[in-house]
């Protein structure tokens, strides 16, 4: 924290190129004031927490904007702030962390938004920095299509310590993301979502092509001996395919080998 309070943020190019961004941070939530919007980019373990800070400095009339990975967390914010105050949105931007308050941009500066009568404002924002904003009308496609893709690329990146372009480049790790990928579609499927490409294998390994050469956020959490979004990815995905009667047996070895890697093994659930 102390070290934003002085230096902001700087983002380093590709080229090594770096650009400062002020930023003002607050330990005490008295001194945030009435903020009209906020976006919400915590992992989601860390999403009922946030729900009850932005309680306190969120706007009455403000909106809360997730842009988080997994399942449940607009629905863990609506529960404290109302459903009204809460907008959905998905982002293929990624980033980096190389210290504390440097970052390397990655993936492409795409926001997709769900349809909000206040979010207008905040969208014109986010497209004068330099993202691409796209509107959509179904908020479930949309965050089962990055739900799927995170399955199949995110916890094996974490366990094989590799970047995601390297898993197009290993036939068994290639065919476990093709079969992660597969199953989580056809919960999907088996719920009424239809996701919003055709083809789940297809549209997974476009991505890991795109981002080649970024490191997964669920690789730098194992890396920092920190708690994943493993719960909210693979874990929604083996719920909802229990309640669907769809086996999940990939996305549940994925889960259980995550959590037996990283600190989360000692409170598993099992």
């Amino acid at each position: 924290m102390r070290a934003l309070q002085q230096h902001g943020v700087r983002v380093v190019a590709d080229d090594g190129q770096e650009s400062h961004y002020p930023v003002r941070a607050v330990s005490d939530l008295g001194d945030c004031g009435c903020a009209h919007y906020a976006l919400v980019l915590v992992k989601s373990w860390q999403t009922a927490r946030s729900a009850r800070q932005m309680a306190q400095c969120l706007d009455p009339g403000g909106l809360a904007l997730t842009l988080q990975n997994g399942l449940g967390n607009r629905e863990q914010l609506a529960q404290v702030l109302g459903a009204e105050r809460v907008a959905l949105g998905v982002t293929t931007a990624g980033a980096t962390l190389l210290g504390p308050g440097r970052v390397r941009p990655v993936g492409e500066p795409v926001v997709t938004l769900s349809a909000h009568p206040r979010l207008a404002p905040l969208a014109e924002a986010l497209q004068a920095a330099g993202f691409t904003i796209e509107t959509v009308s179904d908020t479930t496609a949309l965050l089962w299509g990055k739900l799927v893709i995170n399955a199949a690329i995110n916890p094996l990146t974490a366990l094989l310590g590799v970047l995601n372009g390297e898993l197009l480049e290993r036939q068994s790790a290639r065919i476990l993301m093709r079969a992660a990928a597969r199953e989580a579609a056809a919960v999907a499927e088996a719920i009424g979502v239809r996701l919003p490409y055709p083809d789940p294998v297809t549209a997974a390994e476009a991505v890991a092509q795109r981002t080649a050469a970024n490191r997964s956020s669920m690789l730098q959490d194992v890396q920092r001996r920190a708690p994943t979004e493993i719960d909210a990815i693979c874990g929604e995905i083996v719920r909802a395919g229990e309640r669907a009667g769809v086996p999940t047996p990939v996305n549940q070895t994925l889960r259980y080998l995550i959590k037996a890697l990283t600190v989360e093994g000692a409170d598993s659930g099992l």
